[in-house]
């Protein structure tokens, strides 16, 4: 019979990956950047709801089904986003977080 990866090598993974999402929308300047990293952030909530459900109660789908929501979440948020970088690079000429402020005209 095949073992199965512990609870706890997914928590790592998952631990990894928004480390990794934190570290890019913090570090970055560009706005597509800070993005990608909330969405690695995002990816890693997933991998742990996913995870938990596996090893908590696995006759229940609620585990997939907020993983589901999740990601369309992701999907709308990523969609919005790119829509208002859009309009700020074609008022301002540029996505730079540091660069763009809302308030000056």
């Amino acid at each position: 019979m095949v073992e199965s990866v512990p609870l706890g090598a997914y928590l790592v993974v998952a631990a990894a990956l928004f480390a990794i999402g934190l570290y890019g929308a913090l570090a970055r300047r560009h706005a597509i950047a800070i993005l990608m990293g909330v969405e690695l952030m995002l990816n890693a909530v997933n991998v742990n709801l996913v995870a938990f459900w596996r090893y908590l109660s696995p006759a229940n789908m609620s585990g997939q089904v907020f993983a589901t929501f999740i990601i369309a979440l992701a999907a709308a948020e990523a969609a919005i986003g790119l829509a208002l970088f859009i309009a700020i690079y074609r008022s301002r000429d540029t996505v730079s977080v540091e660069e763009v402020n809302l308030m000056k005209w």
